[in-house]
């Protein structure tokens, strides 16, 4: 299987953005998506560096794509999206409004925020020009083999989450303006402060979600360490990394030590468990219906 390193989810300096692709050039994966997932307000502090880090990663041998953003509401978020279709490379959608703004013909790849969950969507998808789908992270494991066979038979690379805090949801206002105070359209960009996310407790106290301006994620980083051989077995063509703060390059080494076979499930967490990040780990959706269920807890404990 290969790699896939995601949009960057979170607001980062543009120092720290550029840098984080400059290491990725060498890093072991196949591939990146770039740009702004979440919102747009983030995108002016870093959008004239995009040209010089599509640059950087394709000469080292990757593909590059594009993300959409995951939920258009303003004019001028409908003239961004409909801009991405020029910088000349893969437009990755995840909100299907981006649709309309590609030229017909023009094959794009799917984010794991639209939700396929079947084989009639795929089957749609592919007639439309989709040639690469990153599955929805809430999906098990029969109905990701499923979709595989069929991407498989149309031609549509099949991807599946395989680390990072999962994108549950997307909302018209942000967590963090609210928190402090502030409407969205002076927020003031109070998500800088949280480069991973902020932890969001339950009244108990116990670790719930985390919040991301307008997104929520799950609190866990999902961890495809004890599935990765049953989803190669599958047909998932890649596993799908989303990027974090800091120790990301090793976290990429690691994962294909894993894939090609050096490195087992254990021996991953093991590693993951090191960091200083201090991350807790689940299996998302792929082994039951909880998501937050972990595989290594004994392990671990």
């Amino acid at each position: 299987m290969d790699l896939t390193v995601g949009p960057v989810q979170f607001f980062w300096s543009a120092e720290r953005w550029s840098a984080f692709y400059d290491d990725l050039a060498q890093a072991p994966v196949d591939r990146l998506v770039l740009g702004e997932l979440v919102c747009s307000k983030r995108l002016p502090f870093f959008q004239d560096r995009i040209p010089d880090a599509i640059a950087t990663l394709t000469d080292a041998g990757k593909e590059v794509a594009l993300t959409s953003l995951a939920l258009v509401t303003l004019k001028r978020e409908r003239k961004a999206t409909g801009a991405l279709a020029e910088m000349g490379i893969p437009i990755e959608v995840n909100d299907l409004t981006a649709l309309a703004h590609l030229p017909e013909g023009m094959p794009f790849w799917v984010g794991p925020l639209v939700n396929v969950y079947n084989e009639g969507t795929i089957s749609w998808l592919a007639g439309r020009g989709a040639t690469r789908i990153c599955l929805p992270p809430e999906l098990p494991l029969d109905s990701v083999a499923r979709l595989a066979r069929t991407g498989a038979d149309l031609g549509v690379a099949i991807e599946v989450w395989g680390h990072g805090r999962l994108p549950l949801a997307i909302s018209g206002r942000c967590y963090h303006a609210r928190m402090h105070g502030r409407t969205k359209d002076n927020c003031q960009f109070a998500c800088e402060d949280d480069p991973d996310g902020l932890d969001v407790k339950t009244l108990d106290g116990q670790p719930f979600l985390a919040m991301n301006g307008v997104q929520t994620l799950s609190d866990t980083h999902a961890c495809a360490a004890y599935q990765a051989d049953a989803l190669a077995d599958a047909g998932v063509s890649a596993l799908r990394l989303s990027p974090q703060s800091s120790g990301f390059d090793a976290l990429c080494r690691l994962y294909r030590q894993l894939l090609d076979g050096h490195l087992s499930g254990d021996q991953l967490v093991e590693a993951i468990g090191r960091d200083e990040t201090g991350a807790r780990l689940s299996d998302g959706f792929l082994t039951g219906a909880r998501g937050v269920d972990w595989s290594g807890k004994a392990m671990s404990g």
